[in-house]
């Protein structure tokens, strides 16, 4: 099958599930959560490198074909879609290895204010309250200031995706980047999803935003984190209070780097 890959990546707690599964409604089209790919393609390059002591029988073709067959085997038969998007928060730091292996493949990113992403989280573990989270390596133990730190540091599940969209957004492959906003897929979904058919070249489909499905409850459940991945039926923007402290929800305030145009010397589209 003459098969296309796209990536969607970003922010965590920004949307990247809900576009999944609006997206899997064209039946040309597959998209899910989060999957084992992009460590995977990880774990490759590393054993692929002078750290093994056999990679001088290793050529960069070899190299190519054995992690372009990671995705080739992956999405065998089974997988009938002739467009595949896989998600992975790591594909944002991996602009330039995608863009020599699919030349025509896109990175979404999934953007979002950063202290509602931490807010999501801590919402998470509140209403969890007796299943602790893998998001914390299971520790029940801490405060909402403990957890904030540990989300937003360069190894943390937000910090590092930060970090990466940032590699990204100011990398060389910036025509192969959309940011799409939260705010924008919640409030205005057609909009949103016009603006990923345009960037992809895909011809329009019709979607309907007010019966959404998708279900992730065994995952979540294993994660110690019930609702990581629920989708509402309808897409709608939902107003609530935050949990976090002022002081924690003001930390992260100029963090939405991507709206000052001053910011964006590249041009990278934002939606």
């Amino acid at each position: 099958m003459d098969r296309r890959f796209h990536f969607i990546s970003g922010l965590p707690r920004s949307g990247s599930t809900l576009l999944s599964a609006i997206l899997s409604q064209n039946p040309r089209f597959h998209a899910g959560m989060s999957g084992p790919l992009g460590g995977a393609f990880t774990t490759l390059l590393g054993e692929l490198s002078g750290r093994n002591e056999y990679s001088v029988f290793v050529s960069d073709a070899q190299r190519r074909r054995l992690l372009k067959g990671l995705f080739d085997n992956y999405y065998g038969p089974e997988y009938g879609a002739e467009v595949v998007f896989d998600t992975n928060r790591a594909w944002c730091s991996k602009m330039g290895q995608l863009n020599e292996l699919f030349p025509q493949g896109k990175v979404i990113a999934c953007v979002r204010h950063v202290s509602w992403i931490i807010d999501s989280v801590e919402q998470l573990v509140r209403k969890n309250a007796f299943q602790p989270s893998s998001i914390f390596s299971y520790q029940p133990g801490g405060t909402v200031y403990s957890r904030a730190e540990g989300l937003a540091n360069g190894d943390g599940m937000v910090g590092y995706a930060y970090n990466a969209l940032k590699e990204a957004f100011y990398g060389d492959q910036t025509g192969h980047l959309l940011l799409l906003r939260y705010e924008t897929l919640t409030s205005d979904p057609a909009r949103a999803i016009a603006a990923v058919y345009d960037f992809i070249g895909e011809p329009a489909y019709a979607h309907d935003f007010d019966n959404i499905s998708y279900q992730a409850d065994e995952f979540d459940l294993r994660a110690g984190t019930p609702g990581l991945h629920t989708v509402r039926k309808k897409v709608a923007v939902r107003e609530r209070t935050s949990v976090l402290p002022p002081d924690v929800f003001r930390r992260f305030e100029n963090d939405i780097f991507w709206l000052d145009p001053a910011l964006n010397p590249r041009q990278v589209r934002v939606v």
